[in-house]
């Protein structure tokens, strides 16, 4: 299981990367495998403001229906426009290709309360 040490997770597991003050969010690779073939991102959230935690779209996979929850407030700015027609992307590169939403970061103090790769690790037992 690939755990990027420069990602922040949420014990929900998805993934943040912050550029500046944008981030970019998307499901950990425990998840996607957890989940099983992806079958359709649904996120109709862009141009929202969100609070931490509150659902931003959902994935389906072959087994499954899954919320996804935003990692901290800010508002949605772009969907990965990719996974409409290659949904599997989320399976293939969750880290890279695979992102769901770019997002602005609206109070990086928010960011202390995510977990970092070995809090993470220890929580999915990698």
């Amino acid at each position: 299981m690939k755990l990027p040490e420069h990602l922040q997770y949420t014990k929900d597991h998805e993934w943040i990367r912050i550029e500046g003050d944008v981030a970019y969010v998307g499901i950990t690779d425990f998840a996607q495998k957890e989940l099983g073939d992806i079958v359709y991102v649904e996120i109709d959230t862009v141009g929202k403001e969100i609070a931490q935690n509150e659902i931003f779209g959902t994935v389906e996979a072959v087994k499954t229906v899954s919320d996804l929850f935003i990692p901290i407030s800010g508002k949605v700015l772009e969907v990965n426009k990719q996974l409409d027609a290659e949904p599997e992307l989320v399976n293939t590169d969750p880290y890279g290709k695979g992102w769901m939403i770019k997002m602005s970061v609206k109070d990086s103090a928010e960011l202390a309360t995510l977990l970092d790769v070995g809090t993470y690790a220890g929580l999915v037992g990698a």
